[in-house]
Parts: C-alpha cells; structure tokens; sequence
C-alpha cells in the first residue's frame, strides 16, 4: 500500500509537471501557477506601412555626404585639434609659471626672514646711552626748546622743507 501511495504521487507530480511545460513552451514555472506565454506572437513583427517616397528621398539624403560637408567637418576637426593643442600647450605653461612663481615667493620669504633677522641684530647692537653721551658731551647737541618745534600737515607724498628768515 505505501508503494502505492508513492507511485500515485509521483505519478500526479509527473502529469503536473508535464503540463505545466507543455503550457508554458519551454518558460520558467513560477509558483504553482504558469503564465502562458506567447513566444510567437512576440517574435513577429506588426506590419510596416510602407514608406512614402518623400521620406525615403529625405532618410537617402540625411545619409548621402558631399564634398562641401566633408570639408565643412575637416575645417571643423583641424579648428578643434588647434584649440585643444593651444588649451593643453597654455595650461602648461600655466603649470610652468606657477611652479616659477612658488620659487619666487620662497626666495622673497627668505631674504626677508635674512633682513629682518640682520635688522635686529643691528639694533640689538646700539648703546642708545652711548649714542646720547656722545651727541650731548662731543658734538654739543641739546634737547628742542618750546619754541622750536613746529607741527603741520601734510595732505600729499611730497616732503616739505622749512626756510627760517635768519638761515641764510
């Protein structure tokens, strides 16, 4: 009886597999259900209408080239390789002058670092006590009094020069 059972199994199994490929023409099975599907009404085609003699002579013409186009699209091709061979030669040049430019700006920063550095030792090295002695005691100079000093303004870049009357 258990044999039975199993035959009549496989049997039913055989019949549903059997006609679920036979529906389905050699399609994938999904679930327990198949789509039917109708591989030769997908393979033809709808019939064209026929073509109309205008469009014919214009599609014929869209793929007919003449000697003016062809020319027209040689002046086309060497105009743009002049212009990306001009772009490319520019940009290296670019390349060039910036790199020139980053030399220039590390010579400037170091001489102005050596100035700077060379400034202060100068004036790390002045006595201004010294310099004072030596105007006052040997060369017999003195401090301005109220009298002598005068202010003024000056709108331009220009300097001014001040003629006293008795200076002569």
């Amino acid at each position: 009886m258990g044999q039975t059972r199993n035959y009549n199994r496989n049997r039913s199994y055989n019949q549903r597999k059997t006609v679920s490929h036979r529906g389905n023409q050699g399609g994938y099975v999904y679930g327990n259900t198949a789509r039917r599907l109708e591989v030769q009404q997908q393979l033809q085609e709808p019939a064209r209408k026929p073509v109309e003699p205008a469009v014919r002579k214009n599609r014929e013409k869209a793929h007919h080239m003449n000697m003016g186009y062809v020319l027209f699209l040689a002046a086309a091709l060497i105009a743009a390789s002049w212009i990306l061979v001009t772009y490319v030669q520019l940009q290296a040049e670019l390349t060039n002058l910036t790199k020139w430019n980053a030399e220039l700006q590390s010579e400037l920063s170091n001489r102005r670092l050596a100035n700077d550095e060379a400034y202060n030792r100068i004036l790390n090295s002045i006595d201004l006590e010294e310099v004072k002695r030596i105007a006052i005691g040997e060369l017999g100079m003195v401090y301005a009094q109220e009298g002598q000093i005068y202010n003024y303004d000056n709108e331009g870049n220009d300097y001014m020069r001040k003629i006293t009357e008795g200076a002569n």
